[in-house]
């Protein structure tokens, strides 16, 4: 992780996450303690095509693309490591999940993620976001790291 100087900027995860526009959903880390911890930044604009909008009420991030956005974030800690970079990464499951506040646009939504139990090809991740300090949502990830397919085998 030597060649990573925070704060990674949005051409910085393209390197580093297999996502782009509008899938990719982080927009700057601010902070990195490989095999511990991170912290991501979410920006939510008015103009993302997927927010949720009901009639009386202010649009809303949905709360599956936050989860996305919380996944993408501790993707980044796991595949930010040299010997992770050519592997893919699989979430397996999402346990525990509470979404406590809406998100809305304007909202800086700051995730962290932190590893609960890491191994070679398997780990669980706890992630928090949060907008302004208050807790939007949280809950835990299980992930399988498995290598990048060969591009000149063909699939069949």
């Amino acid at each position: 992780m030597t060649d990573l100087t925070l704060p990674l900027d949005y051409a910085a995860i393209e390197r580093i996450l297999p996502h782009r526009y509008p899938f990719l959903l982080v927009d700057r880390i601010t902070e990195l303690e490989p095999d511990r911890r991170i912290v991501g930044i979410k920006n939510v604009s008015l103009n993302e095509r997927y927010l949720a909008r009901q009639a009386g009420e202010p649009p809303a991030l949905p709360p599956t693309i936050l989860t996305e956005a919380v996944a993408q974030v501790g993707a980044i800690l796991i595949l930010a490591k040299p010997e992770n970079r050519e592997k893919f990464i699989f979430f397996m499951g999402i346990e525990r999940v509470r979404y406590r506040h809406p998100v809305h646009p304007g909202d800086v939504v700051e995730i962290e993620a932190r590893v609960g139990r890491l191994r070679s090809r398997t780990g669980v991740l706890h992630g928090v976001a949060r907008v302004e300090g208050a807790v939007v949502a949280e809950g835990t990830m299980t992930f399988a790291l498995v290598p990048r397919p060969d591009p000149s085998i063909p699939s069949q």
